[in-house]
């Protein structure tokens, strides 16, 4: 079964599709990831277009990058997958854990379509998740939050998960906008991406970490 995958570049999405792939009836074939309206930024994240590529090329799976603002989100996800499923797509795989209203978004959406949802993390501990992100051997850092500046460009590695736990109120996935994340490698990286330069970019309430450069290695 051909599928495509909610691309976000974050953590969730990349763990999410590694499980996926670890059953023999799915195929990933596409990263289908929502831009902002002006084609320069992920919807969700704020990672830029041209990186949320150079993942694409890393990973060696290609990706589908549509334009949208929050009100026609819907109305763009829906056309997006009608021109996947057109390519044999019979699935779509989603990295939500336990927010309801997006399973139920998820599941309703795809039913419409046609598709098959699938939700590989749903239900899961978060720090369960999170051991699982960094035993796999995936790479990622900080490059957005809305807490602390400190965190950006830091590694999603165990002492980064440690500390974490000791702060009050935080969701250790991030799931109510507290971080988000770009993974760099892992286990389904045919490639791996070396950050070299960055800087802080402030946007209201969000603070943002910008790749300046970098380049792709050979693993």
């Amino acid at each position: 079964m051909k599928a495509f995958i909610s691309w976000s570049g974050g953590k969730e999405s990349c763990l999410s599709c590694y499980e996926a792939m670890q059953s023999k009836d799915i195929e990933v074939s596409y990263l289908l990831n929502m831009i902002s309206e002006d084609g320069r930024r992920s919807r969700s994240h704020g990672i830029s277009v041209e990186l949320l590529r150079v993942q694409s090329e890393a990973m060696g799976i290609p990706i589908l990058q549509i334009r949208s603002s929050w009100e026609d989100y819907e109305k763009r996800f829906k056309r997006a997958v009608l021109e996947l499923k057109e390519k044999g797509i019979e699935a779509g795989i989603f990295g939500d854990i336990d927010l309801e209203q997006h399973r139920a978004w998820v599941e309703r959406v795809c039913k419409e379509m046609g598709i098959k949802a699938i939700l590989p993390l749903w239900g899961r501990e978060r720090e369960d998740i999170l051991k699982e992100f960094i035993n796999l051997g995936f790479e990622a850092i900080v490059v957005a939050t809305s807490f602390d500046k400190n965190w950006l460009g830091r590694k999603i590695d165990k002492k980064f998960l440690q500390e974490l736990k000791t702060l009050e109120e935080i969701d250790l996935c991030g799931e109510n906008g507290e971080y988000h994340t770009f993974v760099t490698d892992g286990p389904i990286f045919k490639k791996r991406i070396k950050i070299l330069e960055t800087k802080i970019v402030n946007q209201g309430k969000n603070l943002f970490l910008d790749i300046l450069s970098y380049f792709i290695e050979v693993k």
